[in-house]
């Protein structure tokens, strides 16, 4: 693997680095983190060789905006990909605590859910001022889904449908405001009920096609490749349990991932192969996957990613986690010559 080579995404003349960094942390995701060290962890990246930042709202209730972009202030605008998100908008609260949804030190603003037509544009244009940059490539619709709304999905899908959400996307997309357009989400259901519904460029999808997990591969996967719709590998280390942690999809990890995170941790042994490595470069056999984004608390963790990314792993490597039925049959592995 090679952290700076470029794959088109979908078909929206965009290119994409294969590898980009993840930026909740900057936004304090579980921990505090001064601006200093926010500013040192960008700058890490960028020193790294890495040139595509992807941030959102949410991300410290828009603290994470607010450093990425002045991280980015001084870099030259065509040198790096920048990708950040729509569906939630942030109110002043004065009430807002520390560690509310995960997030050390937020600002104190709320997030209220909008997914409709004026929903997203303010969301737009709300990000721009905060990035402090003229344009953002890459737009996503954050968090829709069952497994976020529950009950509520219904009405935040109708917003973002019949309510113009996906409406405004397109707009911008067509005049030139953004590059791209797609989703950031937890599952792949929703995924495949909006390439139905809007014509998306991508599909970012968090968690959900790893080395320990690949439901997704059918059909979504497969209806991707038929389709040339990118998709983006966000949480490739599933919430770090294939990062030497021991949390999964947010949560404490079960007993049975517990027990299959073990078993791949055996095969990376019998051939010498960090299990970060592993984790991060076999997404990026499947044709349809355009890149990956993974976070970081530092930039002596972006390096060490960076690292892995670019690890060399033997083919039989890849042949053995089929072989012991660690991957699914029919997920592509690098040994089949598939470009990564």
């Amino acid at each position: 693997m090679n952290r700076s080579e470029r794959r088109p995404l979908g078909r929206s003349g965009l290119t994409l680095p294969v590898l980009g960094l993840g930026c909740a942390q900057a936004g304090g995701l579980y921990r505090a983190i001064g601006d200093d060290d926010a500013r040192a962890l960008l700058d890490g990246a960028w020193d790294c060789g890495l040139r595509w930042f992807d941030t959102a709202p949410y991300y410290g209730y828009t603290r994470s905006e607010h450093r990425v972009g002045r991280a980015l202030a001084a870099r030259p605008r065509d040198a790096f990909v920048l990708s950040t998100k729509v569906g939630r908008l942030l109110r002043p609260d004065a009430s807002v605590a520390p560690g509310v949804d995960g997030w050390a030190d937020p600002l104190p603003f709320r997030p209220v859910f909008d997914y409709s037509h004026d929903g997203v544009l303010r969301s737009f244009e709300d990000s721009l001022q905060r990035l402090g940059l003229a344009r953002i490539d890459l737009l996503l619709v954050h968090d829709i889904g069952e497994r976020t709304h529950g009950s509520a999905h219904a009405l935040h899908w109708d917003a973002l449908t019949r309510g113009g959400g996906f409406r405004a996307l397109d707009d911008l997309r067509r005049c030139g405001a953004v590059a791209a357009i797609g989703l950031g989400v937890n599952e792949w259901q929703v995924a495949r009920a909006a390439l139905d519904a809007c014509d998306l460029d991508c599909t970012m999808l968090a968690g959900r096609y790893t080395l320990l997990e690949q439901a997704s591969l059918s059909p979504f996967l497969d209806v991707c490749t038929r389709r040339g719709h990118a998709v983006i590998v966000a949480a490739p280390f599933n919430s770090g349990v294939l990062a030497g942690g021991s949390t999964f999809d947010y949560a404490q990890a079960p007993p049975g991932v517990l027990e299959r995170v073990r078993a791949l941790h055996r095969a990376c042994r019998d051939f010498d192969v960090p299990l970060a490595a592993a984790a991060l470069q076999f997404p990026l056999a499947h044709p349809a996957v355009a890149g990956c984004v993974v976070g970081a608390h530092s930039a002596d963790e972006i390096r060490q990613n960076v690292a892995a990314f670019e690890h060399v792993i033997p083919p039989a490597f890849w042949a053995a986690l089929r072989d012991r039925a660690l991957v699914d049959v029919n997920a592509p592995l690098p040994l089949q010559g598939v470009p990564c």
